[in-house]
């Protein structure tokens, strides 16, 4: 018999945020930013993301997607050789944490619903801690979780488990005992190495045939979440 679920670990972007709504169109504003208004600059800087920059549109495969800030800034750097890596990064961070957050589910009732249910709750993303927790603030609602982590924590990021096993240790839970949610195959895998269970959302950019083979089950949005962990109780 399985074990009881205890905690919910959140990725940010595509799972409590949907990732197109709130990114797209953020995308095209930073490049323009970074080219210095020039469009075939910004496309071209575009490019090197896997951002089509007329479409306003990521690829399933953008760096953007589960890379870190570090890996996107690694990508950009020979684009924008005006700026140094610490610069650019430190630009793009600051960038990010203004950008409005379109939430993937009502975040309000879910996670009022997940706290009735006694869980203890986290979030584990690859971008950097700071925009994360403006990002909840934002909307509300980062004081409704025990853990907040980005990649530059100290616990390095998906699709290594140490986010996850960090969340795990800070809130008193056998890793066996969490639920690790996310839109994309680093956080599943991440998830997986730790030993958790591994929950797919489809409000990413990962389609369901990709994240299913490493995931304990598939929901459209995290607005099923609550209904599943019930199930499983």
């Amino acid at each position: 018999m399985a074990d009881p679920i205890e905690g919910v670990l959140f990725d940010k972007d595509g799972t409590l945020f949907d990732f197109e709504a709130t990114w797209n169109g953020w995308a095209a504003l930073m490049l323009d930013d970074l080219a210095g208004g020039d469009p075939a600059r910004a496309a071209a800087l575009g490019a090197r993301l896997g951002y089509d920059f007329a479409a306003r549109r990521f690829d399933a495969d953008s760096v953007v997607i589960a890379g870190t800030p570090g890996d996107i800034v690694e990508c950009l750097s020979p684009g924008v050789p005006e700026l140094t890596p610490d610069a650019l990064i430190a630009r793009l961070n600051a960038a990010a944490a203004r950008a409005p957050q379109a939430e993937a589910a009502p975040l309000g009732p879910l996670l009022g619903s997940l706290r009735a249910m006694g869980l203890k709750l986290g979030v584990a993303t690859n971008d950097a801690e700071a925009p994360a927790r403006a990002h909840l603030a934002g909307v509300g609602h980062a004081e409704a979780f025990d853990f907040i982590a980005g990649y530059d924590s100290g616990y390095g990021g998906k699709p290594e488990p140490g986010m996850c096993l960090a969340f795990a240790a800070a809130v008193g839970l056998r890793a066996e005992t969490v639920v690790m949610v996310g839109d994309s195959t680093h956080d599943l895998e991440a998830g997986r190495a730790a030993g958790m269970r591994t929950v797919a959302v489809l409000t990413g950019m990962a389609a369901e045939a990709v994240l299913a083979p490493l995931a304990t089950v598939v929901l459209p949005d995290i607005g099923y979440l609550p209904d599943w962990i019930a199930a499983q109780r």
